[in-house]
């Protein structure tokens, strides 16, 4: 009973924090974080100032709360590179999972893209380090791969490198994308043709020939 009576308050907290969390990316992708303010977030969530402060004791707060929902939303597509899988299925499948997360979440993707050139400021010890352990884990099943001759000898370091790169362009650098493929906005089809032009560009260069 005391579970059921808490639901409501829970279910206002998430909703909240989710119109916290919205408003703060659109606003650090836009104007950085140095120049956001509090107030800024707390009027484009529509709740009051008192009750952002509520729930996050600060703007870094908010702010290092967004970097760890997306490196988690980058942990979750990276669940493709598996030892279970072939190299083919897992690497079209990792580089449209990364691409339609880009998509679906552009200002997100643009703001992570603006505090890594800005030198990293508040990409945390621990976020750094679990970074490193994710790409430890996933370097190893490619290095597995390559062991059992299912892939050709190739840097996995660089290649994840490689597909970072490719798979955030589309986002990171719109404008760009827009003008070398002459169209007024980037569509879910164009992310389908980038998807299938990186998988295959990729695995040509890396799987053995038949």
């Amino acid at each position: 009973m005391a579970r059921a009576a808490r639901d409501p308050e829970e279910r206002i907290r998430e909703r909240n924090i989710r119109l916290i969390i919205k408003a703060g990316i659109e606003i650090f992708a836009r104007k950085g974080f140095d120049g956001t303010r509090i107030a800024e977030i707390a009027e484009a969530s529509g709740l009051p100032k008192a009750n952002v402060y509520y729930y996050f004791s600060s703007k870094e707060e908010i702010y290092t709360t967004i970097i760890a929902h997306l490196l988690a939303s980058w942990d979750n597509a990276l669940k493709y590179i598996s030892p279970e899988r072939e190299p083919a299925e897992a690497f079209r499948l990792y580089i449209k999972a990364k691409l339609d997360y880009t998509r679906k979440n552009m200002a997100e993707s643009r703001l992570f893209a603006s505090e890594i050139i800005q030198g990293a400021r508040f990409l945390t010890k621990k976020d750094r380090e679990h970074i490193r352990q994710v790409t430890d884990r996933h370097v190893a099943v490619i290095e597995g791969w390559i062991a059992a001759g299912k892939m050709l000898p190739v840097d996995p370091r660089h290649l994840f490198i490689m597909l970072w790169a490719s798979t955030q362009f589309y986002s990171d650098f719109e404008p760009v994308a827009i003008d070398a493929l002459k169209t007024s906005r980037l569509k879910a089809g164009d992310y389908d043709k980038a998807a299938a032009t990186i998988a295959e560009t990729i695995l040509r260069g890396i799987l053995p020939c038949s």
